[in-house]
């Protein structure tokens, strides 16, 4: 049995929780989240308490219903607080703009990247370097830094690149001349 799905998530007083089936739609402050989970699992709603249980006891059904109370945990933090991923570009004469819904990033190439921001995404650019990524759905939030970061990953002799804030890029020694 699953030690983090037989935990009860937590609804808080501003979050809306709709469960018709398998699918559970979750209404918050940051936004609408809406998950169809598989027929393994059981979600029951009681009070202020979202409950996941397993159908039946095949290994299946047990790893079902740890993830499943996870990402419901995950969709009931996403639209109350939502979540936040921090980019770096570090580079001379890289920087990132925003265009409307387009994130405009120049990176050394001979064309500006021009990257459409997904519906429920917010991306907010400091210092031309510094590029936030937010929104209630943290599986999107991940993805879409992880597509910002894949146009330049840091190269480990100058450093330049796009890297996550905190991220350490191993360097490495240039070649000598004897």
């Amino acid at each position: 049995m699953s030690r983090i799905g037989k935990q009860p998530v937590r609804i808080p007083a501003k979050v809306k929780v709709d469960i018709k089936g398998q699918t559970v739609n979750v209404e918050g402050p940051k936004g609408k989240l809406s998950k169809t989970f598989d027929s393994a699992v059981a979600i029951k709603s009681a009070e202020e308490m979202i409950t996941v249980a397993p159908v039946g006891d095949t290994r299946f059904a047990r790893a079902m219903f740890g993830t499943a109370r996870s990402i419901i945990a995950g969709m009931v933090k996403g639209v109350s607080e939502g979540y936040a991923k921090e980019l770096e570009i570090q580079g001379v004469g890289f920087r990132a703009n925003l265009k409307g819904k387009q994130l405009d990033l120049a990176l050394g190439y001979s064309h500006p990247i021009l990257m459409d921001i997904p519906e429920g995404i917010k991306i907010t650019v400091t210092d031309q370097t510094k590029v936030k990524v937010e929104g209630p759905d943290k599986q999107l939030v991940g993805a879409v830094t992880a597509e910002i970061r894949s146009y330049y990953p840091p190269e480990p002799y100058k450093g330049k690149g796009v890297r996550i804030v905190g991220e350490r890029v191993r360097r490495k020694e240039g070649k000598t001349v004897a």
